[in-house]
């Protein structure tokens, strides 16, 4: 599809270069018939002897608008311009790297450590200029083989399609989990199996009015992929509204950048902490997530308003409950993009 709009694109550069050659060559054909040079036009108003330039075979000024010099000079310059204008506005992404179908391996080109037991795992793709292809709000399937059997978990990158080349998995492992501890233990270089995009929900700016959001522990993975998409997009207004909750301060993931887009797009995004262990002196809240917390954090019901909901089975029990008493409607056992109160 991308080479058929690159194609497209050339034609018709080139049919409209063509074209004015054309009437250039028309132009100044009438123009020459009655007298007048494009030179002494463009020229009009210097002394005559600054812009004669004599032909010394013809003793006659020579017309440098003229001639296969001059057409030889515009096909250069269309050429040039028309090479610049592809690499620069023409050239598409490369096509999507992930496929629903078939699982790829990709090898693990960095570790950043966020927590003592989190990291974001960054895994290169086959090309520098690669996109992994996943719509913001969707996941993927990670596959291991874990003491001889096939074990595969969902995660949603943090990463987005404006990052050319890689793609990034945010992890906490658990001493007893099974791909959160396999990825923990992974050296630079180990490849894991992917497959997807998977998941019902796709953001768009046009989705709805205001999202309220619901996140635990690593739960704030696809909530934060679509603050970054909303945020970044300029001609997105959507409001957002963030209740993160967690056991201990450390557990905060990624609560610098949260603060810093809280900051700096204050007019769209609010973000709320809860802490089941709170430090001295915490204005967040504390203990579990709350009927009120929701009440006063999160958007009221409305057509045209989202609740997401990411994190553990106990807490999204909770959360339904809480919803329920504010008269937001239940959730389906299987959330879908039209529905009000969406749980990941």
């Amino acid at each position: 599809m991308a080479r058929r709009y690159q194609i497209a694109f050339a034609a018709s550069f080139i049919g409209t270069t063509l074209l004015l050659v054309v009437l250039t060559q028309f132009v100044k054909a009438k123009l020459h018939a009655a007298g007048y040079y494009v030179s002494d036009l463009i020229l009009i108003g210097l002394d005559k002897k600054t812009r004669d330039h004599i032909d010394p075979a013809t003793g006659e000024m020579a017309d440098f608008t003229s001639g296969p010099y001059a057409q030889l000079i515009a096909v250069a310059l269309a050429v040039v311009t028309s090479a610049w204008l592809y690499v620069k506005f023409g050239r598409g992404k490369r096509k999507p790297v992930l496929d629903p179908q078939v699982w790829k391996e990709f090898p693990l080109k960095e570790k950043i450590v966020v927590s003592p037991n989190t990291a974001i795992y960054r895994f290169a793709l086959p090309h520098p200029d690669d996109v992994l292809g996943l719509p913001i709000g969707q996941h993927v399937s990670v596959s291991a083989e874990i003491n001889g059997k096939d074990i595969t978990r969902s995660y949603t990158p943090t990463s987005s399609d404006d990052d050319l080349g890689h793609f990034d998995l945010l992890v906490k492992a658990y001493e007893k989990g099974n791909i959160s501890r396999y990825i923990s233990l992974l050296k630079i270089g180990d490849k894991v199996r992917i497959k997807g995009p998977k998941g019902q929900f796709r953001y768009s700016p046009t989705l709805a009015r205001e999202i309220g959001m619901i996140a635990g522990g690593t739960g704030i993975t696809p909530m934060l992929q679509i603050i970054r998409a909303a945020l970044k997009n300029p001609l997105d207004r959507t409001k957002l509204s963030l209740i993160y909750a967690n056991v201990n301060p450390e557990d905060i993931l990624l609560k610098k950048e949260l603060d810093e887009l809280a900051s700096k797009h204050s007019h769209r995004f609010r973000v709320y902490y809860v802490l089941n262990n709170p430090p001295p002196n915490w204005d967040g809240g504390v203990g579990f997530v709350s009927k009120e917390h929701i009440e006063q954090h999160l958007p009221p019901t409305d057509k045209d308003i989202k609740i997401l909901m990411c994190g553990p089975p106990p807490m999204i029990t909770a959360m339904k409950k809480h919803l329920a008493e504010l008269n937001y409607p239940a959730p389906r056992t299987i959330s879908k993009l039209e529905d009000q109160v969406f749980c990941f």
